[in-house]
């Protein structure tokens, strides 16, 4: 199956396009990798993905999520689990008292915070304790997040969107704010996760990109400028126009880099 299908894509803020002909398929266990400067229109295609946004209608026009064009949002968010830096600071932001537990178990409503009109029953309390163990983050069921890194934070975040057992994760620049441990550990974690579901990263760091990854999609200026095979397109001619300046791209333990030429 098609996580998503796109053809002549077409998204505006008022009058201006910011994505353009987006053509672009990923399927079901192609782990993905969507490469791109700031402001190339990377957060907008995610909100394409979770329909938080919508395109510009055209009779030329197609746009399906796990082969569906209409979908309940809520519905569709249990089969996409979504981890964004802003989910992130809605978090420590309004709820730094939760424990990690409840904020897995917020995952169940959507939430930020557990109210007393929610309903959980015995199997919603052994999914949660089933995810933590999963990813390995037992030892925070009891922590605060006004207690946590930023690591670990973000940990128990992708544990909420676990809880739903979605088909597919998207993850935003995910170890953004992380020191370099806690990057390498994070993406040991994409790595684990990436065995029983399909992972679609969004950045503009190449020490993101993990190994099981295969597709690479090229974004400049709202355009996809080229996807394909990651051996193929992670090259320094393509990364130097993506980004506007010159660089050379390297490989080294099944991991790419990157520095600019000099």
């Amino acid at each position: 199956m098609n996580i998503v299908n796109f053809k002549n894509v077409n998204v505006a803020y008022e009058e201006a396009n910011v994505l353009n002909n987006i053509n672009l398929t990923i399927q079901e266990g192609e782990h993905t990798v969507v490469l791109g400067a700031n402001g190339s229109g990377k957060s907008t295609l995610i909100k394409l993905f979770s329909n938080d946004l919508y395109p510009r209608f055209s009779t030329e026009m197609t746009k399906e999520v796990f082969g569906k064009k209409v979908w309940d949002i809520w519905e569709l968010k249990k089969h996409l689990g979504i981890i964004t830096n802003d989910l992130h600071y809605e978090f420590t932001a309004r709820s730094p008292w939760l424990r990690g537990f409840d904020v897995v178990m917020s995952g169940f409503y959507s939430s930020f915070h557990l109210y007393d009109h929610q309903a959980f029953s015995p199997l919603h309390v052994k999914k949660v304790e089933e995810v933590l163990a999963f990813l390995k983050i037992t030892h925070l069921s009891e922590k605060p997040i006004s207690q946590m890194s930023t690591g670990e934070v973000r940990k128990c975040i992708i544990a909420r969107s676990l809880v739903h057992d979605p088909k597919a994760m998207i993850l935003d620049e995910p170890t953004v704010g992380l020191d370099i441990k806690a990057q390498i550990n994070f993406v040991e974690m994409m790595q684990k996760i990436a065995q029983e579901r399909t992972v679609i990263l969004i950045t503009h760091h190449l020490e993101e990109i993990f190994e099981e990854i295969s597709k690479v999609v090229l974004i400049k200026d709202g355009t996809i400028y080229k996807q394909g095979k990651k051996e193929e397109l992670l090259t320094s001619e393509h990364l130097s126009f993506v980004f506007d300046v010159p660089l050379h791209v390297g490989l080294e333990n099944g991991r790419y880099f990157v520095k600019q030429v000099l």
